[in-house]
């Protein structure tokens, strides 16, 4: 890791803690104490990012219970030697796909990504690999996320603009578009290739 990015590491983890400890503790000078220690967690992101207050909050202060990963579904949906990719709002492309919706299991979210960004109908067909978002992309995230890639088939559909995507178009591993590589890198397209295009797969996991 960028040791620039060490004080993030240490944020969330204190953030964890914080959490941890105001669902579990009894007594109510610890509570005081993990609400202090969340707080100061949070200041460390406002300081070193400069997000709003709010934001922050948002990230951090708002969830209860043990402290989890969020999921992050991305659809691996290949033609030929090229593989589908939709253009963000934003500019950059990606993978399509987004968070797991609660009362959605992966397969049902994958398949509603899709629809909803690339205007396809798809089969999610066979697991690929489970990421430590981290350990794949930059920058690094103020939470966890583990980001799950499915390998899809579509089956009808047309692509229309939304209000998450503009454009939808298939490309090939020498010709990719500039990428948002928040949520898809070079390296995990290639993947995504290696296993469409594999007899037998056996999924990657960190």
């Amino acid at each position: 890791m960028d040791q620039s990015e060490v004080w993030l590491e240490w944020a969330v983890e204190l953030q964890s803690i914080a959490q941890a400890g105001l669902y579990y503790g009894k007594d109510p000078f610890d509570l005081e104490r993990y609400e202090r220690i969340r707080a100061i967690a949070a200041d460390m992101i406002r300081h070193k990012t400069g997000l709003s207050p709010e934001t922050v909050r948002d990230l951090f202060c708002c969830e209860t219970g043990y402290q989890t990963p969020k999921l992050d579904t991305r659809a691996a949906i290949v033609q030929g030697d090229k593989i589908l990719l939709v253009r963000e709002r934003e500019g950059p492309w990606s993978l399509p796909g987004g968070w797991v919706d609660v009362g959605l299991s992966v397969r049902e979210n994958v398949i509603k990504e899709v629809r909803e960004e690339a205007g396809l109908t798809v089969t999610a067909d066979a697991l690929i690999a489970v990421q430590d978002r981290d350990k794949h992309n930059r920058p690094i995230c103020a939470y966890k996320i583990c980001k799950i890639f499915v390998r899809c088939t579509a089956t009808g559909g047309q692509f229309t603009p939304n209000s998450e995507t503009t454009e939808s178009r298939y490309f090939g591993l020498d010709e990719l578009p500039p990428l948002s590589e928040e949520k898809t890198t070079a390296e995990q397209i290639r993947m995504c290739f290696d296993a469409c295009r594999a007899g037998h797969w056996e999924p990657l996991f960190d």
